[in-house]
């Protein structure tokens, strides 16, 4: 795979027929966010953060998507207003901007390096399939020794885009389809490979 130039990223985001063009909308200023190999993405309005529990942790094997899904709050802040992250918290925030990628890009969301430099980790899970369309999840980690004020719709992290080799006739169509804000984990949809897992465990230890 070869990364996309500041040439290459603006023809992509050009290109004819729809079908095969990056979208990344909105772009608030182009020619401030696509830089010499990387688009900078912003930080949306919407929050998940998780609630405090007596549980004894996150179980994918016995908690329902329900219930991974009520162990966190919703938080919404006005665009150029902050939500502070704290040391060692842990926030699900989102893109302000919708992102589709076309069956011959893929990519990757890092972390800006004036963010890096206080402590901020931007997203743990950084691939982008081919075919993903949606507000891009953020998993937003304080590393730092201080709370630090995220303000929504600043520039809060850049894409790598690469062209395959060829384009896939496997588009992405996995648990996170079409997610309008950040999108809790689908992990409860794993429980049968878990039990499967557990199975082949207790046979082999019978061995």
């Amino acid at each position: 795979m070869s990364l996309l130039s500041h040439e290459a990223l603006n023809a992509a985001l050009a290109v004819e027929p729809l079908e095969e063009r990056l979208t990344i909308m909105p772009m608030l200023d182009p020619q401030q966010q696509v830089g010499p190999a990387s688009i900078d993405v912003r930080l949306g309005t919407r929050f998940r953060v998780l609630r405090r529990t007596d549980e004894s942790g996150i179980d994918p094997a016995a908690h329902s998507q329900g219930a991974l899904e009520r162990g966190q709050q919703h938080v919404t802040v006005g665009f150029g207003r902050p939500i502070w992250l704290h040391p060692g918290q842990f926030v699900l925030g989102s893109t302000l901007e919708f992102l589709r990628f076309p069956a011959q890009l893929g990519g990757y969301v890092v972390g800006r390096s004036s963010w890096g430099r206080v402590g901020l980790l931007v997203a743990t899970a950084i691939m982008i399939q081919p075919g993903f369309a949606g507000n891009l999840t953020l998993e937003l980690v304080n590393q730092g020794e201080g709370p630090i004020a995220l303000y929504a719709g600043c520039r809060i992290a850049q894409l790598a885009i690469h062209a395959l080799d060829a384009p896939t006739a496997q588009a992405y169509t996995g648990k996170y389809v079409g997610p309008t804000g950040p999108q809790v984990t689908r992990l409860a949809k794993e429980a049968a490979d878990i039990e499967r897992l557990k199975e082949v465990g207790d046979r082999l230890a019978g061995i």
